[in-house]
């Protein structure tokens, strides 16, 4: 028989580490809370060392995501894969922004090939990113995958705003204690 459905979730302790009622407004604020939810990841033995929040223009959380590749035996189930998909079936709508609101991802890393190819189509207007993917290939294990030359121009040619470096540091210490620990997860 074939499988017939995908069933993915988050971690438990999601629900009790973020606070979905608070507003959090500025670049930093969203950035740092997609790098916690990367450390606490890491922390519970839950995943690997990525976070990403999609966030509204109202500066509310849509939906989290965190790294399930290994726990769920699914390369689909990046942190920002996570966070798309969760708020896509949250507002009934593969595009988030088609009723013309704005949605922003923060994510701890930046993403990935796949993860890149999603955020063109996803709906977003604004992407953050804490590290680069050179850190994660620098500090890990992981293979970021191929990229355009001009990925940024190419996002920003699609109205995607993209803004990196932000709290980078922070971003680079959960990568460095994931490779320092060897983990796999």
């Amino acid at each position: 028989m074939l499988y017939a459905q995908v069933h993915l979730t988050l971690p438990a302790w999601v629900h009790d580490f973020v606070d979905a009622s608070k507003s959090y407004e500025g670049d930093e604020a969203k950035v740092r809370l997609s790098i916690e939810l990367s450390a606490r990841n890491v922390d519970s033995v839950t995943g690997g060392p990525f976070g990403a929040v999609v966030f509204d223009g109202n500066d509310r959380i849509a939906a989290v995501g965190v790294n399930r590749v290994v726990p769920h035996s699914c390369s689909v189930a990046h942190a920002e894969m996570m966070a798309y998909m969760l708020a896509q079936q949250r507002l009934q709508r593969f595009r988030l922004n088609e009723d013309g609101s704005h949605f922003t991802l923060a994510t701890s890393s930046q993403p990935c090939c796949q993860c890149y190819g999603a955020t063109v189509w996803a709906g977003v207007d604004t992407l953050l990113i804490g590290a680069r993917a050179s850190d994660v290939e620098e500090l890990t294990t992981f293979d970021e995958g191929p990229l355009p030359t001009d990925w940024i121009g190419e996002l920003e040619r699609r109205g995607i705003a993209v803004r990196r470096d932000i709290l980078r540091d922070d971003a680079r210490k959960v990568l460095r204690h994931y490779g320092e620990i060897g983990a796999t997860y």
